[in-house]
C-alpha cells in the first residue's frame, strides 16, 4: 500500500515537472513563432514525454528499489548511452530556453525604465527578438557555478528550482487574472473563479516547497531580493531626476524675453538636445546657455520614449512640433520606439528626423489640421514615407551640381581647419568613416511659399554644417535634510549603479566627435 502510494506520488512530481520543464519552451516566443512552438510541442515535445514518463513509471511499479535513479536504471543497454547523450543535449537546449527568457525579460525591463542600461546585441537582420546581453550572460554563468560549487547536491538544487517555479506559476496566475480583466475586459466574477481555481492548486504546491527553504531553497528567495532591490533604486533614481526635470524646467516667457537669436551666438549646425521631457525646455539648456552662450541655428529637442507595443512603424515614429516662434527654429521631436526595438542614432536617424522637420514645416503653412495637442504649440505626427522627399532632396554628395538648375544646392558651413580636424578623425575611426554621407537640397517648386523655403533652406544648411549631440551628464544627490534611507538609495545605491552601467551616449552610438556633455548636480 505504501508503495503503491509512493509510486503515484512520484507519478505526480513527475508530471508536475513534465508540466514546468515544458514551461521553458514558450520562453521562446520572442525568438520563434506561436505556430512552430506549438506544432513543436503537440507532434514531438509531448508524445515523447508521455512516453518516457509511462515507461518510466511502468518500470518502478516493478522495481520499487530503484526510484532514486529510475530515469537511467530503466533504459535498455543497448540504447544507454545514446539516451545519455540526447538527456544531455535537451538539458543544454533548456538552458537556453532559459537564458534566452532571461535577456528578452531584462531587455522589457530596460525599455519600462526599470533595469539599468545594459548592452543589447540583436544576433539576427531578418528576425525580431533574437537578442544577446553579455552582462546578463556573464552574471548567468557566475550564478550557475556559484550555486553548483556551493550545493555540490542535486537535491538542495532540486529544491532551490521547486520554489522558484512554483512562485513564478503563482505570481503569474495572480497576473494572468489581471490580464482577464483589464485586457481581455472579462467579467470580474469570472477572473475571480480562475485565480480560485488555479491559485488554490499552486497555493498548495508553493506552501510545500517552502518548507524546503533552510535546505537550498533560499537562493532562489535571496537572488530575487537583490534583483528586485536592483529594479526598485534604478526605477526610484530615474523617476526623481524626471519630477526634477520636469519641475525646472525653463518657461517659453524666458525664451521669448530673449529674442529670436535667444540672447547668444547662433552658430552653424543642427544642436540635437536630449530630454526625457515631452513639453517644456530642459533646465539643462538654461544652465549651458548661462556658461557658454552660443548654440546651434537649428535646435532640436529629442525625447526617445518607448511605448507599450512591440515595434512602432517607420511612418508613425516621429512627432514632430515647435517650440515658439518660427524665428527662434526651435523644434521638438519626440521619437517612439516599441520595447522590442533598440535606439540607435546613426546617418538614417539624422536624415529621417530632417526630413520629418521639413515635412512638419510644409504641413505647418499648409494649415492641415493633423496636429497633437502640446503645451508648446501644435504636433503632428509626421508620415515621411507617403510624401518622403517632397520639399528636400535627399541625394548622394556626388549627384548634386552647384551649376544645377532645378534645385539649390546647400553648401557646407565648416570651415576648412574643421573639415581637415573630421577628416582625420575618420580615418582614425573606421566606423565613423563608414557613415553613409547624404546632401539635401531644396527644389525651386513655385508652390512654396518664400518664408517656408527660407526655413527648409536654413535646415539643409545646417545639416550640412553638422549635428552635434548635446545630452546632460547629472549628478544626482539627496538634499541634506533627506531621511537616512534615501541619502543611502540617491547617493550610494543609485549613484553605484549609475557609474557602472552604460552611458546613454554608448547606448545610441553617438560618435564622440559630435557628442556634447553638459554637467549638473540635481538635489533631488
Amino acid at each position: 500500500m505504501v508503495g503503491s502510494l509512493l509510486v503515484e506520488y512520484f507519478c505526480v512530481s513527475q508530471a508536475f515537472l513534465l508540466y514546468t520543464g515544458t514551461e521553458a519552451m514558450f520562453a521562446d516566443l520572442g525568438h520563434f513563432t506561436n505556430a512552430s512552438v506549438r506544432i513543436a510541442f503537440s507532434c514531438i515535445v509531448y508524445p515523447c514525454l508521455v512516453l518516457q514518463y509511462m515507461g518510466q513509471a511502468a518500470f518502478i511499479t516493478k522495481n520499487f528499489s530503484k526510484i532514486s535513479i529510475s530515469f537511467y536504471a530503466s533504459i535498455p543497454e543497448p540504447v544507454f548511452w545514446p539516451v545519455f547523450v540526447v538527456a544531455t543535449l535537451a538539458a543544454i537546449v533548456a538552458s537556453q530556453a532559459v537564458i534566452s527568457a532571461t535577456f528578452s525579460i531584462v531587455m522589457q525591463c530596460h525599455a519600462l525604465g526599470c533595469f539599468p542600461r545594459i548592452k543589447v546585441v540583436h544576433t539576427s537582420r531578418w528576425i525580431y527578438g533574437r537578442i544577446y546581453i553579455p552582462e546578463i550572460n556573464w552574471i548567468l554563468m557566475l550564478l550557475c557555478l556559484a550555486i553548483t560549487i556551493g550545493f555540490q547536491d542535486t537535491t538542495l538544487i532540486g529544491n532551490a528550482y521547486g520554489i522558484a517555479c512554483m512562485t513564478v506559476m503563482f505570481v503569474t496566475t495572480w497576473l494572468m487574472s489581471l490580464i482577464i480583466i483589464f485586457v481581455w475586459d472579462k467579467n470580474i466574477l469570472f477572473a475571480l473563479v480562475f485565480l480560485l481555481f488555479f491559485g488554490s492548486i499552486e497555493a498548495l504546491y508553493l506552501s510545500s516547497t517552502y518548507i524546503k527553504v533552510p535546505q537550498g531553497g533560499w537562493v532562489p528567495i535571496v537572488l530575487s531580493t537583490v534583483f528586485m532591490a536592483v529594479m526598485y533604486v534604478w526605477h526610484y533614481g530615474t523617476r526623481r531626476k524626471y519630477l526634477f526635470d520636469l519641475q525646472n524646467k525653463v518657461s517659453m516667457k524666458w525664451i521669448l524675453t530673449l529674442g529670436p537669436s535667444l540672447g547668444i551666438v547662433r552658430v552653424p549646425g543642427i544642436g540635437l538636445i536630449y530630454t526625457e521631457l515631452v513639453t517644456g525646455v530642459p533646465a539643462i539648456f538654461s544652465h549651458f546657455v548661462t556658461n557658454l552662450p552660443a548654440f546651434h541655428q537649428v535646435l532640436v529637442f529629442v525625447c526617445a520614449k518607448s511605448v507599450p507595443v512591440p515595434y512602432v512603424p517607420p511612418n508613425e515614429r516621429y512627432l514632430i512640433g515647435r517650440i515658439g516662434p518660427k524665428a527662434y527654429r526651435m523644434y521638438r521631436c519626440i521619437v517612439r520606439y516599441g520595447y522590442k526595438e533598440i535606439q540607435k542614432d546613426d546617418e538614417d536617424f539624422e536624415n529621417n528626423l530632417v526630413m520629418s522637420i521639413a515635412e512638419f514645416i510644409q504641413l505647418e503653412s499648409e494649415g492641415l489640421n493633423t496636429y497633437e495637442g502640446s503645451v508648446d504649440g501644435r504636433m503632428a505626427v509626421v508620415r515621411n514615407s507617403e510624401r518622403y522627399g517632397s520639399y528636400l532632396v535627399m541625394s548622394e554628395p556626388s549627384t548634386i551640381s552647384e551649376d544645377n538648375e532645378e534645385t539649390s544646392p546647400v553648401r557646407s558651413s565648416k570651415s576648412p581647419t574643421l573639415q581637415n580636424l573630421q577628416t582625420l578623425y575618420e580615418q582614425e575611426s573606421p566606423g565613423l568613416g563608414q557613415r553613409r554621407r547624404v546632401r539635401f537640397s531644396v527644389p525651386n517648386a513655385d508652390h512654396l511659399d518664400a518664408e517656408v523655403k527660407e526655413e527648409l533652406l536654413e535646415l539643409a544648411e545646417a545639416k550640412h554644417a553638422g549635428i552635434a549631440y548635446i545630452m546632460g551628464h547629472s549628478y544626482i544627490k539627496a538634499r541634506r535634510n533627506s531621511s537616512f534611507a534615501k541619502k543611502f538609495v540617491i547617493d550610494v545605491a543609485y549613484s553605484f549603479l549609475r557609474k557602472n552601467c552604460r552611458r546613454p551616449a554608448v547606448a545610441l552610438n553617438i560618435p564622440h566627435i559630435s557628442m556634447i556633455e553638459v554637467g549638473m548636480i540635481y538635489y533631488v
